[in-house]
């Protein structure tokens, strides 16, 4: 009964199934609200004056990094990775001695969405003493790992970071697109997997690890390959390329007369019609 969906893409982002749902015979003949794509809609971060001192420290460590050097680890504040997986990342991260920022949380062997609706509960227990032993001591010269939490958004905007290694939750995805960071895709549950797929094969600004078979985690050998690969790779280069078309397209998208401009806009018009319409009745 919705008289549209708003959804947080855009038509340089998504143009082939965006024109499938409107044009599409099939789809035509499926009584479903009409949808409006006016994307990409990011939450910026707050302001300086509120930040944390954990945040002071993360940004000094970021201005200290070459251009495009860093990796962004963050798999989001909803899901958690096992104490296998987090042994796993942790040592392929070593591995790879690639600069990275390790935005770490508690792990768990109950449900990868564990944390879902219990973010911000635990903050008391330090995240950081679940690492592997040494871990920190290995990296402290190329890694910064800050606990539980971090200004995701403002991270993606600094000029250090050079992909982002992401559970591909859709808000994620569209925050490292819209800043023009490729991505290694770690997704963890439910939708996510489709979000990696689409970001890798799709659109082509993603790259993941691989399970062997016979095992329930991405080994840290793999780890290591696929953040050499998206850094410092041949492969890299054209992933970081493609994140920035896409990132042009986000600003087009938003500009008067983009696509996403236009669509609200047309909405707006569509409104004050109808508005107009019950003031004369």
């Amino acid at each position: 009964m919705a008289a549209g969906i708003f959804l947080n893409t855009w038509e340089g982002l998504e143009s082939c199934p965006l024109r499938v749902l409107r044009e599409d015979s099939f789809c035509r003949q499926v009584p479903a609200p009409q949808i409006h794509a006016i994307g990409p809609l990011v939450h910026e971060d707050g302001d300086a004056e509120g930040q944390r001192s954990t945040d002071v420290e993360c940004f000094a460590w970021l201005d200290r990094q070459p251009e495009e050097s860093v990796v962004l680890v963050s798999l989001g504040s909803g899901g958690t990775l096992t104490m296998e997986q987090q042994v796993e990342m942790a040592w392929g991260l070593e591995l790879s001695q690639q600069r990275f920022l390790w935005i770490v949380r508690k792990p768990t062997d109950a449900s990868a969405s564990a944390t879902f609706f219990n973010v911000g509960r635990d903050e008391e227990d330090d995240p950081t003493k679940y690492l592997p032993q040494g871990f920190q001591e290995k990296t402290r010269e190329v890694g910064m790992v800050v606990p539980s939490w971090a200004a995701q958004v403002t991270i993606l905007s600094h000029p250090s970071i050079g992909a982002f290694l992401s559970h591909c939750g859709w808000n994620s995805s569209v925050e490292s697109l819209a800043k023009g960071v490729p991505m290694i895709a770690r997704p963890l549950y439910v939708e996510q997997r489709t979000n990696a797929a689409m970001l890798a094969e799709d659109i082509g600004v993603a790259i993941g690890p691989t399970v062997e078979e016979g095992r329930k985690v991405a080994g840290r050998e793999e780890i290591e390959r696929v953040v050499r690969a998206v850094v410092s790779g041949e492969e890299g280069k054209r992933k970081r390329r493609r994140a920035r078309e896409i990132r042009y397209s986000s600003v087009e998208s938003l500009s008067a007369g983009g696509s996403s401009h236009a669509s609200l806009a047309a909405v707006c018009e569509d409104w004050k019609a109808k508005c107009r319409g019950c003031e004369e009745v």
